[in-house]
């Protein structure tokens, strides 16, 4: 196997990761990256096959579970129980539990509210040049997320500050600032859902909370510790995923020149999201020996999936760095796949279908007032603002 080193914070990765990526790829399916001290795949076979490879999970094994220090317990208690971060037969159930409650039906439902929300944001926005991440793309999925879980409006910055806190811990950068104020975060989330979820418990209403306490399968439900954690999980993944799709989608519109219509939304989106992910890199546990594109994996070993990589494999896309919405292959690695597969993706490819045209037919002159630029955030892929004028 050959090695690459690259640093995820050198600036210009950050900027721009896919000549780095196209590098990895004319190295092999599985190229060594020195920086993470793990094998990297970068080609969409290698990428695709990995993460429905049932040899390899999310989930350290046991006997390899590092110590947690202290002061970073209360965000631990909470991954404890994510099934982000477990396999079969805890992530079976907790993932059959949430579907049960986040259905097809109820994020379908939820269409004529973005919309409404997506109008009312624009009728608020300021004159003169204003960053478009916090006053529109941000606003939408946290705020569509705490109507789903039943929280009010007005706690939506408050969820936001929470969920950026702890998603920092996924961070190239991350230091001990970071763990620290991800414990915070994570202590106060914790207490705040607890009361919420108890008040449910004795007050059901017709949210996303109610319908979690009350989901059951083969007599068994989610424990109070699995209920926090699957609200604080859905927030988080939901959230950050969709903010940064949205501000990577609206940039690479204005830089085209494209238009994106409620005919053509479905197939703009997934174009952006294949495109400019919002998640550059998961990574995947060796559960025994294990032989894969030439490379022998021990009990332990991880391996980091390089979807943005992926999703630019020459091998399945023609002309794969440049936008066309018209490709006949769509299909993409950015949420995941196997068991794995987000949840959310639904909802996620919801918001940017309704709110992207809406943005775009209510501001015909919307334009960059400066050169956007994205932010050092490592496995994510995001711009740290998008100040606009329209």
């Amino acid at each position: 196997m050959k090695t690459i080193r690259q640093s995820p914070t050198d600036p210009e990765f950050v900027q721009n990761p896919y000549p780095f990526y196209d590098r990895l790829r004319g190295m092999g399916d599985l190229v060594f990256w020195e920086d993470y001290k793990m094998p990297a795949a970068a080609s969409h076979a290698a990428v695709n096959a990995l993460l429905k490879d049932r040899r390899f999970g999310r989930e350290v094994p046991s006997e390899m579970a590092p110590e947690v220090p202290p002061h970073l317990k209360p965000f631990y208690d909470i991954e404890a129980h994510s099934m982000l971060e477990l396999e079969p037969p805890r992530h079976t159930r907790l993932r059959g539990l949430v579907l049960r409650a986040f259905t097809s039906r109820r994020i379908a439902a939820l269409g004529p509210e973005i919309a409404a929300l997506s109008h009312q944001l624009i009728d608020g926005f300021p004159s003169g040049d204003f960053d478009l991440l916090q006053t529109y793309c941000q606003r939408i999925p946290v705020i569509v997320i705490a109507r789903l879980l039943g929280v009010p409006d007005d706690m939506a910055d408050q969820l936001l500050a929470w969920s950026n806190a702890m998603v920092a811990m996924y961070m190239a950068r991350r230091d001990r600032a970071i763990e620290e104020a991800a414990a915070q975060a994570s202590t106060e989330f914790t207490g705040f859902l607890t009361d919420y979820i108890d008040a449910r418990r004795n007050d059901p209403r017709d949210d996303l909370i109610t319908q979690l306490i009350a989901a059951e399968e083969d007599g068994e439900k989610l424990s109070t510790p699995e209920l926090i954690t699957t609200c604080i999980l859905l927030l988080n993944a939901g959230h950050e995923a969709t903010v940064h799709s949205m501000g990577n989608g609206v940039k690479l519109l204005l830089d085209e020149g494209v238009v994106p219509t409620s005919e053509t939304a479905q197939s703009i989106t997934e174009e952006i999201l294949r495109l400019d992910p919002p998640l550059h890199m998961f990574t995947r546990y060796a559960y025994d020996e294990t032989e894969v594109f030439g490379h022998t994996f021990q009990r332990g070993d991880q391996v980091a999936l390089l979807l943005g990589a992926a999703n630019r494999d020459p091998a399945v896309w023609q002309d794969p760095h440049r936008f066309n919405p018209a490709r006949s292959v769509q299909t993409n690695t950015s949420f995941g796949g196997g068991l794995h597969f987000c949840v959310g993706a639904p909802l996620a490819r919801l918001e940017l279908q309704i709110a992207l045209p809406i943005l775009f037919d209510r501001c015909p002159n919307l334009r960059l007032a400066t050169p956007p630029r994205y932010a050092n955030s490592y496995h994510f892929h995001g711009l740290e603002q998008l100040q606009v004028t329209v």
